[in-house]
């Protein structure tokens, strides 16, 4: 299956205020900015599980594309949402207010968040 895998983030952009804007508290914020992360998706059809590991915070979420599933957000509020896929490469969600597309391209995963203007851009690598 094409997304599945581990990743390693490589980079990312606007952290700091994507995370502010989200309420995130400064801790959380400072711990994170250095913290290494690691995506295992499993890939499964139309059924997938992410586990992102940051330092010794662990984040799951389960769901099947086009049907609701209770999603953790990066504060780790578990809320409904649908994801949805565009093309073979491109899922989409929205939680509360935040826009999350994820696009498989080549061997890296290129996620962005959007929330009030603020876009939060990750980009891991396959390892």
């Amino acid at each position: 299956m094409a997304f599945s895998g581990k990743y390693e983030l490589e980079s990312h952009e606007n952290f700091e205020p994507f995370m502010k804007a989200i309420g995130l508290p400064d801790e959380m914020i400072e711990k994170g900015k250095e913290a290494k992360s690691i995506s295992e998706i499993v890939q499964n059809g139309n059924s997938f599980k992410v586990t992102v590991t940051t330092g010794t915070k662990v984040l799951v979420n389960e769901f099947t594309i086009g049907e609701e599933a209770e999603l953790q957000t990066p504060t780790g509020e578990k809320i409904k949402g649908v994801v949805t896929k565009e093309g073979e490469n491109k899922l989409k969600v929205n939680l509360k207010g935040i826009e999350s597309v994820t696009e498989l391209c080549g061997d890296k995963i290129i996620n962005t968040m959007t929330v009030r203007g603020i876009a939060y851009k990750r980009i891991s690598k396959r390892i």
